[in-house]
């Protein structure tokens, strides 16, 4: 099945995020005009203003787009006959690789240095962002309606996974306190997070 192709608009907002990706990493938020991204992406200014009314929009974009590009779209789905604690390493595992991949985490850095007076701004955005129904919340309520997980509240549930997550690979990454995490060590983390989460939630038998 071959993928729809993109209209012109579409090709534009495209090469705008694209310019505009390239751009906030070279020179920051602040010192990147709507010119500037509007010059490197071969369009007028009036039409990146149409896609995106302003600098902020577009960084969050980008993060938006990153992360769900990830989490959003793996094509994973609940199977009843795959061991529960597979299932959940594997969606996990690509979730790692991107909260803890140079690009979003170089992209993030982008926003808190242009949000650092405004962070609860950039704390809300980025909340809404991973908050957004994705395929592990599906497999869970999923896997809930199956009776192989006893959660009552499964965005808590997907909160505390997270924070596992967030601790050891996400937010001592964005502070330069450790290296990106080699592929074994994202294996380890996601492995120890696994673990845990099912001591607390799996169905016993």
């Amino acid at each position: 099945m071959t993928e729809a192709k993109q209209t012109r608009s579409e090709l534009k907002r495209s090469a705008i995020l694209v310019a505009a990706n390239n751009a906030f990493r070279q020179d920051g938020v602040k010192a990147t005009s709507m010119d500037k991204i509007a010059e490197l992406a071969h369009v007028s200014k009036r039409t990146v203003y149409n896609h995106f009314s302003t600098k902020e929009a577009l960084v969050l974009q980008l993060l938006s787009e990153l992360w769900g590009d990830a989490v959003m779209k793996t094509g994973m789905t609940y199977q009843a006959d795959v061991p529960i604690e597979q299932q959940l390493t594997d969606i996990l595992l690509l979730e790692v690789k991107t909260m803890a991949s140079e690009d979003y985490i170089a992209l993030v850095r982008v926003a808190l240095g242009h949000f650092l007076f405004e962070a609860s701004a950039l704390q809300e955005e980025m909340c809404k962002i991973h908050n957004r129904e994705t395929d592990l919340e599906r497999w869970l309520k999923a896997a809930v309606a199956d009776n192989r997980l006893q959660i009552e509240n499964v965005e808590v549930a997907m909160e505390q996974l997270h924070s596992l997550l967030k601790g050891s690979c996400f937010w001592p990454q964005l502070i330069r306190v450790c290296d990106v995490l080699t592929e074994q060590e994202g294996k380890q983390l996601v492995n120890r997070s696994v673990e845990m989460f099912l001591n607390q939630y799996q169905t016993k038998d």
